[in-house]
């Protein structure tokens, strides 16, 4: 494991008054070593980090301990299950969840701090911005890409949904100025055996709740999802890394129906 910097050496915060809401960091892991420190670097404002892992056999707990993370083995629940179990470990209310790949922009760790001085909402939301085949997508599915991360759970949860899980949220939700950065050093080859049990997950959570889908859905979803995101949101501003990564998902959508027209053919 490379040398660790200390926590405060990344953002100085000596600038920002002591915020009046105590806040912690939650993250859900599993052997995330290789993207886990610059993450925890990013939040050194956090009064408390906890780490829920699922059984990480690279660095990824010794660098969780020299951050001073509180750490909590708990086998895989599902993406929603396993961060709402997160959720409940922290010691405070507000919590600001994030992923082992992503770290926060200077200007959006300034941002969190200070309205946590005074919140006036349930939660916050912010920008995703995408790393792809080399580059930050500033456009088309990849960009803004808005993150609802920040909440105060008494008021919020995250879904129960074991892929694409989202926050539910019982109060107003704003936005907050910065980016989240979400790099998470996959080639195409990773990313797309990802996206390949990703569209299976959803396939059998269509299923479950008694959902279909014929020809019409499957041609007309991806196309429908080019012109959107290609054209309308600009991603061929985005070079060739935009058009590969706005292929990549029209072809999600594509197979994410197929799978599930196959599930109703084999439980006929």
């Amino acid at each position: 494991m490379k040398e660790l910097l200390p926590v405060s050496s990344f953002y100085k915060w000596e600038n920002i008054e002591k915020m009046r809401y105590a806040i912690s960091v939650v993250l859900i892991t599993k052997n995330a070593g290789q993207q886990l420190e610059q993450c925890l670097q990013s939040v050194g404002f956090a009064d408390e980090i906890v780490l829920v892992d699922s059984g990480s056999t690279d660095n990824t707990l010794a660098i969780a301990a020299a951050y001073r993370a509180k750490v909590i083995h708990q086998e895989w629940l599902g993406f929603g299950p396993q961060k709402q179990f997160a959720v409940e470990q922290a010691s405070h209310d507000w919590v600001l969840c994030l992923d082992a790949d992503e770290y926060l922009s200077p200007e959006l760790a300034l941002s969190i701090n200070q309205i946590l001085d005074n919140p006036q909402a349930a939660a916050y939301r912010f920008a995703r911005c995408n790393r792809f085949m080399g580059r930050f997508l500033k456009h088309g599915e990849g960009y803004p890409d808005w993150s609802l991360r920040l909440f105060d759970r008494r008021r919020a949860r995250w879904s129960d949904d074991v892929v694409h899980e989202y926050v539910i949220c019982e109060g107003p939700v704003e936005k907050l100025d910065g980016d989240l950065m979400h790099e998470s050093g996959e080639d195409i080859a990773r990313y797309l055996s990802k996206q390949n049990r990703y569209t299976t997950l959803q396939a059998e959570q269509l299923f479950a709740r008694g959902k279909k889908a014929g020809a019409a859905k499957l041609v007309l979803s991806p196309l429908l999802r080019f012109f959107k995101f290609y054209l309308v949101r600009r991603g061929f501003l985005d070079g060739l890394a935009g058009l590969v990564h706005i292929s990549i998902g029209c072809f999600n959508s594509y197979i994410k129906y197929a799978k599930l027209i196959e599930l109703h053919r084999l439980n006929k």
